[in-house]
């Protein structure tokens, strides 16, 4: 195949990628706005309930209901989705009932944490994880392997928030440090400056290293695996009885190959690290998407927690579609398929 119909090829599989992009996005929107609504109840509900609780005295019904269509609460379904939908694609993502604050007001310093965390968690990950798992393919059954397995093992055993637990303790306990939160007591609500983002550098390596284990034990696993499948196939053998050099072998094609686990995960690396690092950043009380989620969800703040999914599974959606153009690049049978087709 020449160059330029490689070109070609690549350019039309992109352009017909941004298209399921778009097309998904929208159906995403949909699924989101339904699951949230599928509970009985609305947040005004839980917020009545509580106040009469607390009040000992019963809201009237004229109240409610002018509550009702203060916060399009008396709309039918349908309705509230189009009416969020436009609202989105003008900029704004609704009202927040719990923090009776605009959504885009209070989800913009935690969504760029989030994904300022799930960026080095993953450079920690896979810069850890590749060289580990190909050494441990390598060198299979060898003391170095035995102690990697051990490890990795332990890795996958220990639940994120577990690990976390046991470094606050030792933190506290050995060297009277707090190591929860992102920032210290007097950057907490300051203007952010460059003295603000240097104590959040500070912070940053103990959510990195609590968040970034177990992704990495699975990697070294999963990559060792593969990595060991494909040294035993017919192809490696043949070129190293012609004499290639391992070095150039092992890199040429096997752990290209064994890469293709690695470079498909990063579809679902930000929605873990949001959904199964929510209980860690609980106990860490990292200012992340995670526990902002799981509040919303609990009290039913509609607009909050489909603006933070909206975000999540868009983020998921383009992570699985830069995955499969970095699958056909790094791929040659991948490629060969899509020429074929």
């Amino acid at each position: 195949m020449s160059s330029q119909s490689k070109r070609r090829l690549m350019k039309n599989y992109v352009l017909q990628r941004l298209v399921y992009l778009v097309f998904l996005i929208w159906m995403v929107s949909i699924v989101t706005f339904i699951v949230i609504e599928l509970p009985p109840g609305d947040y005004l509900s839980t917020y009545i309930t509580r106040l009469e609780q607390n009040t000992g005295e019963q809201i009237s019904e004229e109240i409610v209901e002018r509550l009702r269509r203060q916060y399009g609460l008396d709309l039918p379904t349908y309705a509230r989705y189009f009416k969020w939908l436009g609202s989105v694609l003008q900029g704004d993502f609704g009202f927040s009932f719990g923090w009776q604050q605009p959504v885009r007001d209070i989800i913009g310093e935690r969504l760029a944490l989030t994904f300022a965390i799930a960026i080095l968690s993953a450079l920690f990950t896979y810069s850890v994880a590749i060289p580990i798992g190909i050494y441990s393919a390598t060198n299979q059954y060898s003391i170095g392997d035995y102690v990697i397995s051990i490890i990795g093992f332990i890795g996958l055993a220990i639940p994120n928030f577990m690990l976390a637990l046991i470094l606050l303790y030792i933190g506290f306990k050995q060297f009277g440090l707090n190591l929860t939160g992102l920032f210290s007591p007097e950057y907490l609500d300051a203007p952010w400056n460059w003295a603000k983002v240097g104590d959040l550098l500070l912070h940053l390596p103990i959510p990195i290293l609590v968040i970034g284990t177990g992704g990495t034990a699975g990697l070294i696993r999963v990559l060792r695996g593969t990595l060991l499948d494909e040294l035993n196939k017919q192809y490696v053998i043949t070129a190293r009885s012609k004499g290639v050099g391992e070095a150039r072998l092992l890199f040429k094609y096997p752990v290209r190959v064994a890469l293709n686990p690695i470079i498909s995960s990063l579809a679902w690396l930000f929605p873990s690290l949001v959904s199964g690092g929510t209980i860690t950043a609980i106990v860490l009380s990292l200012p992340t998407a995670g526990p902002m989620l799981l509040r919303g969800l609990v009290t039913q703040d509609t607009f909050l927690t489909a603006t933070l999914l909206m975000f999540i599974s868009i983020l998921t959606v383009i992570g699985t579609t830069v995955s499969d153009i970095l699958l056909v690049i790094v791929d040659p049978r991948i490629r060969m398929e899509r020429a074929a087709n």
